[in-house]
């Protein structure tokens, strides 16, 4: 596996020796000061151009960066579309292990590139376009504080699809009742978990991509609980699962509410009666 030191020597030399690369981003765990490094980093680099028409009808040079074992370029997919608009990545995992995740940009862009993600370091500047070039910190990605509107939306998806879950059970119906927990419920209830962090660290928390560093802010018990709601291997496991679901739902959007001064509706406690009448009746 190549190693840091010759990844980035690669990705600037190429930046250097093409006249249509002006300017080289990076972004990502790479630039965040506050991620301990690992081999299985990405390189999340962007190539802001003056010629994109070029650079993505010929596509040669791509293999300038070493021996690819698979790559999407996802702002050309039709089943799973990109909403990047003028901008394009090649993402591009190495037969070596690495992994190159390659924006190009439009240059006249630049300025938009920089206020999107605020772990964005400049490696290059040919025509030193950039003025100022702050130290890259996770402010763009914290944790952001839910208005009640945002918060009372949660707590109704989360109760409202309770039924779909129950009824699916009740239909002997498993993948239509686990689609709901794991796309729907599950979401909702990492959400406002997510947010009772935020609130404890004033907002100024990244928890990272699928709530990955969640676990780090639970009490190894609160962990334990939200681990047994992935445990769904039988119809008996998933309504075991929907009930503790519930459970900790209520718990935390009841703290969310009461730290933030909201109203939690009292209403979906007849959810929690219709589900239980469902249940017993199987």
């Amino acid at each position: 596996m190549r190693s840091e030191k010759e990844m980035m020597e690669l990705i600037l030399r190429f930046a250097r020796e093409d006249e249509r690369v002006r300017v080289v981003g990076m972004n990502g765990s790479r630039t965040n000061p506050n991620v301990v490094k690992d081999s299985f980093q990405d390189y999340d680099i962007v190539y802001l151009v003056d010629d994109m028409t070029s650079l993505l009808k010929d596509r040669d040079w791509i293999d300038y960066f070493g021996e690819r074992m698979i790559m999407q370029t996802p702002e050309e997919s039709t089943l799973f579309p990109s909403t990047l608009g003028g901008w394009f990545t090649f993402l591009i995992q190495f037969t070596d292990g690495n992994r190159l995740d390659l924006m190009l940009i439009p240059i006249e862009e630049i300025n938009n590139y920089i206020a999107n993600d605020t772990l964005t370091r400049i490696l290059l500047d040919k025509d030193e376009l950039i003025e100022d070039n702050p130290l890259p910190n996770e402010s763009s990605h914290y944790i952001k504080q839910p208005t009640y509107s945002e918060f009372v939306d949660c707590c109704n998806e989360f109760w409202w699809v309770n039924p779909y879950v129950a009824k699916g059970l009740c239909r002997d119906q498993y993948l239509y009742a686990t689609h709901h927990i794991d796309k729907v419920l599950r979401e909702e209830l990492l959400r406002v978990m997510a947010w009772n962090i935020g609130v404890t660290y004033d907002f100024k928390v990244n928890l990272g991509a699928a709530y990955k560093l969640l676990p780090d802010y639970l009490e190894p018990e609160r962990f334990q609980s939200l681990q047994a709601t992935y445990q769904l291997h039988t119809t008996s496991h998933c309504w075991e699962s929907l009930f503790l679901m519930q459970q900790m739902f209520s718990e935390e959007a009841r703290l969310l509410a009461d730290r933030l001064d909201y109203t939690y509706p009292d209403h979906f406690e007849r959810v929690i009666n219709y589900i239980r009448e469902l249940y017993r009746a199987e």
